[in-house]
């Protein structure tokens, strides 16, 4: 049985929606409803063939105001099983918000409080979510396409 296939027997019943694999990517990816991360993320967590054990880095990606969406990338890994997994969520621009995974494993604290900070997704659920990398009195989320800097911070000139 492939991962691909095993992923799907004991995930896809978990999943409100379809899990849809995204063709040719490295490591394997999964296209998931935000309303399925959580559900999905503990399974793969406590399911002892895949036990995806770390959750090693999250990635937010801003798809531009054209767009109008966001991504949330979480990149998992099982120790014992050396194999890696990418979940990729696609959140509304305007109002990106997801379900935190900080109860399922302890490094998306400030893995997701990264991604506030940047891009302004909102983890609900989050036990101290608030800006780790900017001033807490920073206006905009600097890795946002149309982000526009500001020029004047406590009354000095910010140059770039």
């Amino acid at each position: 049985m492939t991962m691909e296939e095993n992923l799907l027997a004991i995930l896809g019943p978990v999943a409100q929606q379809p899990l849809r694999f995204l063709a040719g990517s490295t490591p394997l990816t999964i296209h998931l409803e935000g309303e399925d991360l959580r559900r999905i993320c503990g399974v793969a967590l406590e399911n002892d063939q895949l036990f995806f054990d770390q959750l090693s880095c999250i990635t937010g990606l801003d798809n531009g105001p054209e767009a109008g969406t966001l991504e949330v990338i979480y990149h998992l890994y099982s120790i014992p099983f050396n194999r890696s997994l990418a979940l990729r969520v696609v959140l509304p621009r305007d109002n990106p918000e997801v379900e935190s995974l900080a109860g399922i494993w302890k490094s998306a604290n400030w893995l997701e409080r990264e991604v506030f900070d940047m891009y302004g997704v909102r983890f609900r659920g989050h036990p101290d979510l608030r800006r780790i990398l900017m001033p807490a009195d920073w206006e905009g989320f600097p890795l946002r396409k149309d982000y526009q800097h500001q020029e004047i911070y406590h009354g000095v000139t910010v140059k770039y």
